[in-house]
């Protein structure tokens, strides 16, 4: 069953036929994507994770085909899947959807899985297709999501420009005797309020917890004095996801604060500014944590410098000692690094995609720190 959706600038049709050849490239005789990022990707259809299989077929060198629920098949045909052309093929409750892909896949040696499968169903896709070896579908689908397209650009830089309106609403939110959990629950209704479709994370760190990069959310009370590290992001309608830090102080700073973060400021300059096509990530990296290093600060730089970014908060490429990779213009990714010295921390944290002369900031927050009355 196919639909007349129209396709969109931000999954276009062409990306099954480049899927399909990627496939071939890696050495898959076909690719099977179930509900996540790489279905999305290729088809624009953000699928529910059920315990019920959908799954995108896309052989090397045949025609596509996504296998649904009876009860999904409206959202399907709904989504911009439904634009495609493609065979959608309905599954009823009595049916044994696996054989059905096994069975319209026909024979193939080997198979690559997405890489965010349930277990359940790369089990059950092992036992119907034997004859096939399984492998990860990013072998094949990395380097056409690692180079983001304009669109996928200016998706980012919405969800960009849509977490900095919250950040400059963040101020209004720290007042001494809230808890980080109350801050944390106003900013996560703000995510949603400036255009986000969800919240994905809400890292509310002050005081001493600020010294812990990946704190969760606690019942601490604010007071004056601390420094507040605020992380946060979500994912927007489009599918493609923000992520910004910001550092912020509820009256005057402690002592010797004022002296480390002016050298994180820098160091995020000297990262941002390193970016451009043909340098490597690990250079990038080397760039942030130098100017931290020299300044005595090196042992509370604790992370790597950043992450790429699209349709997860997590990807390639990952900006970290050891990755050779060179970059090249479409590669999105963070700028985040920090200094967490015990006692408090701070981190500041911008998205930049690699452009043909250099880097191009999607956030735009004040970097400053944030001093905010007690």
């Amino acid at each position: 069953m196919t639909n007349q959706q129209p396709a969109t600038p931000l999954y276009p049709p062409d990306r099954l036929e480049r899927a399909a050849e990627a496939a071939g490239a890696a050495g898959f005789g076909a690719l099977l994507l179930t509900p996540g990022p790489d279905l999305r990707y290729v088809s624009g259809y953000d699928a529910h994770q059920l315990e019920r299989l959908t799954c995108l077929a896309i052989p090397a060198g045949r025609p596509p085909f996504l296998v649904v629920p009876r009860l999904e098949l409206p959202a399907a045909l709904a989504s911009p899947a439904g634009g495609l052309g493609l065979d959608i093929i309905a599954w009823d409750e009595t049916d044994d959807p696996y054989a059905l892909v096994a069975s319209r896949l026909g024979p193939v040696r080997s198979v690559g899985l997405d890489d965010h499968m349930w277990a359940l169903m790369t089990l059950r896709l092992r036992a119907a297709l034997p004859g096939a070896e399984q492998g990860l579908a990013s072998a094949a689908l990395r380097d056409l999501r690692i180079r983001k397209s304009a669109a996928e650009v200016e998706a980012l830089r919405a969800a960009g420009e849509a977490i900095d309106r919250v950040h400059a609403r963040v101020p209004g939110f720290l007042a001494p005797g809230r808890t980080e959990r109350e801050v944390a629950a106003d900013i996560a209704d703000a995510i949603v309020a400036e255009g986000h479709a969800r919240t994905d994370f809400t890292i509310v760190a002050s005081g001493p917890n600020a010294a812990s990069p990946h704190h969760s959310v606690a019942d601490r009370v604010l007071s004056p004095g601390d420094v507040v590290v605020v992380d946060i992001g979500g994912t927007m309608p489009s599918g493609y996801c923000s992520d910004c830090t910001r550092t912020y102080a509820i009256g005057e700073p402690p002592p010797g604060f004022a002296e480390y973060y002016q050298v994180l400021r820098d160091a995020q300059e000297a990262a941002c500014a390193a970016v451009k096509p043909g340098i490597s990530a690990e250079a990038v990296d080397a760039a942030a944590r130098e100017p931290i290093t020299a300044a005595g600060y090196g042992e509370h730089f604790i992370h790597r410098t950043g992450h790429g970014i699209g349709l997860e908060v997590h990807e390639d490429p990952y900006i970290v000692a050891g990755n050779t990779e060179l970059l090249e213009p479409g590669m999105a990714f963070s700028v985040e690094p920090g200094i967490y010295p015990g006692g408090h921390g701070a981190r500041i944290e911008d998205i930049v995609v690699c452009g043909d002369e250099g880097a191009d900031r999607l956030n735009n927050a004040d970097r400053e720190l944030v001093v905010v009355a007690p």
